[in-house]
C-alpha cells in the first residue's frame, strides 16, 4: 500500500492550495484519512481527520480556513487550504487507516510528505 501526496508549494499569506492524498495497492477498505504537519523545530501534529462516513475533525488553528474531504470509491482525501498563515508552513503529511484484503490485517500508512509555504 502508498500513499502519494501532492499539491503543496509556495503561496503568499491569505492564499489557498489544495493537497491530495491517492492510497493504493491491496485495499479492501481504509478508515480514518487525515493530515497532519510538521513545523520546523515541532512535533508533528493533527491538521484534520475524516471518517468512512465523512465525520470530520480539525485542530483549532485550522477550523474555518480548511477542509478535508474524501472520495471513498477513489481512496482520495484532500485538504483544501484557504486564508492560509506563515504558520501554516510545514511538511504535510497524509495518513490513512488500511484494511487489507480479506481484512488480514489494518495498519496506519504515510505518504511522503508535501512541503507548503506561506509567504508574509
Amino acid at each position: 500500500v502508498q500513499l502519494q501526496a501532492s499539491g503543496g508549494g509556495l503561496v503568499q499569506a491569505g492564499g489557498s492550495l489544495r493537497l491530495s492524498c491517492a492510497a493504493s495497492g491491496s485495499i479492501f477498505n481504509i478508515g480514518v484519512m487525515g493530515w497532519y504537519r510538521q513545523a520546523p523545530g515541532k512535533q508533528r501534529e493533527l491538521v484534520a481527520v475524516i471518517s468512512s462516513g465523512g465525520n470530520t475533525n480539525y485542530a483549532d488553528s485550522v477550523k474555518g480556513r480548511f477542509t478535508i474531504s474524501r472520495d471513498n470509491a477513489k481512496n482520495t482525501a484532500s485538504l483544501q487550504m484557504n486564508s492560509l498563515k506563515p504558520e501554516d508552513t510545514a511538511v504535510y503529511y497524509c495518513n490513512a487507516h488500511v484494511y487489507g484484503l480479506g481484512r488480514l490485517y489494518e495498519r496506519d500508512y504515510w505518504g511522503q510528505g508535501t512541503l507548503v509555504t506561506v509567504s508574509s
